[in-house]
């Protein structure tokens, strides 16, 4: 979906990157980065923050001033959202105090591995802008909405009557889409509704399978905005998981719960094959972004020379990056910093004879890799948004080789001495590489907002770079209040409350590494996971060329690895939104049908996004798991009433909208 920024937009530029806007987002970023790293460390899931952030921010700078811009708007949600995003390292950081090679959080070391690995994906994100954002047909689900909202809520009313009556009925649907959302998951905090409802059975050959659904009406919206193409994919990888895998996986098991014994295969076993997938699903994303990555790299040298040497044009302001030049600078300098902290890590331990060949090998792989990482993280936003983006599977592949690399280079000298210092500085530079790769998983996202609205790129670029310095300074500040309080599970000691956190993701890391310079890493089903990939990259090349159909392998191989709790909503959001694009598509009123399908769609990512900030704000506060409760957890009809809540709700908002379009 096209959309044309206001005329607010062009006229007035220099109200874009400003102080105040800088210290709102900056502000902002205390309150997002918190949340994040809570709940990333408790349930391995983070939100983006884009959308909150633009909301809060249209509703402070109206308040206090009124030559705001939308333009100014989207720096704010670009701070925010890059430091809210930096949350994610928590995917890796936290296996170093699990296996006991921290106790704590170091704060310049935790700091240089965020800020230095996350300003590097800013830095990787400006060569792929045009590749990825301006001559892509990617969705960008979060970025068109978080566009969406901020036209919308800044007033964007267009020079007409009509153009001001369409603007107004796009902020009605909006809200009520934000209230409905919100309301929802207010009931779910109360424990009216069950947060996830689920079915497992077991199958005929002494197996078990099923399918549960998180009641997130967060979700249901961000499927309408991928489109049916993505969601069809997850379905297949859906089919490919719950329908073959995972029965095949735990056929003649003995008697037992069918959920545990399901979703145990799924978490130790399954998981893996998705991880091969999504490998080779990522290689093959590469391989097709080469053209026009290198077609946009070679035209940005050649227009940088060309503008050395006084001949150049000069580029439209919403088409100017920080300068090729300055980002390879930027670049190199954020080298310095990592090798400092990679060599202060390995000396003075057992591995103190290595640092040299160790920091040198790591080093070249953080570039490399992280290019690539940065790459297929920011397609993969792109493709289903960056609160769905499995960032955490980008992890696993990322400790595979680094690990291997460093098993390669130090294994030899240990002679079957302690390997956990090997371990330990492979989660270090895994942390790097995370930070990389979640850094362009927002930016590329934050790059279609500013496109969009109409924003200068190279100034977005800075805010990018703030928001990222920013998150990068609470985020240890954060770690080590959570792990005085609770510690992590798996870890030698545990916090004051003695509920240690779960921390599941960088449990799943830590094993992996351990595997791998172990030597007793299941490599077979990451193989088998690979040739899932490849059938799954020869299926949507068969249809590609039909010229009406694909099936997007990165959002099949998603669909494996992603329980099945955040794949089955995205799903029918995929297919509901469809269905009420086909039934609307004809008439005078079909682009209105289109555009307020978004902003509802929009509205539910709004509402439930700031209902959850705050709720996990409540959680971290009273240090309770369920504060607003007012029924038992065993409270029965908790599961029907969420369902036919849900479906009411969908079936309801898409009839209501529909009628609006045609109002």
């Amino acid at each position: 979906m096209t959309t044309i920024a206001p005329p607010a937009a062009r006229e007035d530029a220099r109200v874009e990157l400003t102080v105040r806007g800088v210290i709102m987002g900056v502000l902002i970023t205390l309150l997002f980065t918190a949340a994040n790293v809570y709940l990333g460390l408790k349930v391995a899931l983070t939100f983006a923050t884009s959308i909150p952030a633009a909301v809060i921010s249209m509703a402070v700078l109206r308040a206090f001033t009124r030559n705001a811009t939308i333009v100014e708007n989207n720096i704010v949600q670009t701070v925010a959202s890059a430091a809210g995003a930096m949350a994610s390292v928590v995917f890796v950081l936290p296996g170093l105090v699990i296996i006991g090679a921290w106790s704590g959080f170091p704060f310049w070391t935790t700091f240089g591995v965020c800020a230095a690995g996350g300003v590097l994906g800013v830095m990787y994100t400006i060569p792929l802008r045009r590749a990825m954002v301006t001559q892509s047909d990617l969705p960008y689900p979060e970025g068109v909405a978080a566009a969406e909202v901020l036209i919308v809520g800044s007033g964007a009313h267009g020079d007409s009557p009509e153009a001001e009556a369409d603007s107004r009925k796009g902020l009605l649907v909006l809200v009520a889409g934000a209230v409905t959302a919100a309301a929802y998951a207010a009931l779910t905090a109360m424990q009216v509704f069950a947060g996830e409802v689920s079915r497992f059975v077991r199958t005929a050959n002494d197996g078990a399978t099923g399918l549960g659904a998180q009641m997130s009406l967060a979700l249901l919206g961000a499927g309408h905005l991928v489109g049916i193409a993505v969601g069809a994919a997850q379905l297949v990888g859906l089919i490919i998981t719950w329908g073959v895998a995972v029965p095949l996986l735990t056929a003649h098991a003995p008697p037992g719960e069918a959920a545990a014994l399901a979703q145990t295969v799924w978490s130790h076993k399954v998981r893996f094959l998705g991880a091969g997938a999504i490998g080779v699903s990522a290689l093959w994303t590469l391989a097709k972004l080469a053209v026009p990555l290198v077609t946009g790299v070679t035209a940005a040298l050649a227009a940088q020379r060309k503008r050395g040497r006084g001949e150049g044009e000069v580029l439209p302001r919403i088409e100017q990056d920080i300068p090729i030049n300055t980002m390879a600078l930027i670049s190199l300098v954020c080298l310095v910093p990592i090798a400092v902290v990679l060599a202060v890590f390995l000396s003075g331990g057992p591995l103190g004879g290595l640092v040299v060949p160790l920091t040198i090998a790591a080093l070249a792989y953080i570039v490399i890799a992280g290019f690539a990482v940065a790459a297929v993280c920011g397609y993969m936003a792109g493709l289903i948004g960056s609160s769905n983006s499995p960032v955490s599977g980008m992890a696993i592949l990322s400790v595979l080789g680094a690990a291997l690399l460093i098993a390669a280079v130090g294994l030899p000298i240990l002679k079957g001495g302690d390997a956990r210092p090997l371990i330990a500085f492979s989660l270090l530079v895994t942390s790097v590489l995370i930070s990389v790769a979640i850094s362009a998983n927002d930016n590329l996202q934050d790059l279609k907002t500013g496109q969009l609205v109409d924003a200068t790129p190279w100034r977005q670029q800075v805010a990018l770079v703030i928001g990222v310095v920013a998150g990068s300074v609470a985020i240890p500040l954060v770690l080590n209040l959570l792990n005085r309080a609770y510690g992590f599970a798996g870890a030698p000691t545990h916090g004051i409350a003695g509920q240690p956190l779960a921390a599941p993701q960088a449990t799943l890391i830590t094993t992996i590494a351990s595997g791998v310079i172990g030597g007793n890493l299941q490599w077979g089903l990451i193989g088998v996971g690979a040739l899932i990939g490849a059938g799954l990259v020869a299926v949507d090349e068969l249809l590609r060329r039909t010229g009406r159909y694909s099936l997007p392998p990165l959002g099949a191989a998603i669909a494996i690895y992603l329980p099945s709790s955040v794949t089955v909503p995205v799903i029918i959001g995929a297919f509901a939104g469809w269905i009420f694009k086909r039934r609307t598509r004809r008439g005078a009123s079909a682009q209105s049908a289109e555009r307020l399908g978004v902003l509802m769609a929009s509205g539910l990512i709004v509402g439930d996004s700031l209902l959850n900030v705050a709720y996990a704000g409540l959680i971290a506060a009273t240090g309770k798991g369920a504060p607003l409760a007012i029924v038992p957890e065993t409270f029965a009809p908790a599961s029907p009433l969420a369902v036919g809540a849900y479906l009411a709700v969908m079936l309801g908002l898409y009839l209501w909208t529909a009628r609006q379009s045609r109002s």
